[in-house]
């Protein structure tokens, strides 16, 4: 696996979690929760304001962690709007 596969990969595992529903998963309680994507854009929220939060300290090793926080969440809802890492691609490549 090359680092520019991750994307496909971590997205890859949200998108089965969200078929096969696994009990013990984060993802699945995610997909499942009484808020529905409510609670994932609350997650978006919190971590963008965490992310800040580093930011703001000059905090390298926080920012990271955050911000893989925020892609994460962000794949999910992707995955709950029946969407995928093309369609990021997509629009990312049109900005270029």
């Amino acid at each position: 696996m090359t680092d520019a596969d991750v994307l496909d990969e971590v997205f890859d595992v949200i998108k089965d979690r969200k078929e096969t529903l696994p009990e013990d998963s984060y993802t699945t309680s995610l997909f499942t929760h009484e808020k529905g994507e409510n609670a994932v854009l609350e997650k978006l929220g919190e971590e963008t304001t965490e992310l800040i939060l580093a930011a703001k300290d000059d905090d390298r090793e926080e920012i990271t962690h955050e911000s893989a926080d925020i892609v994460y969440h962000m794949l999910v809802l992707l995955a709950m709007k029946d969407m995928d890492v093309d369609d990021l691609r997509d629009e990312l490549a049109e900005r270029r």
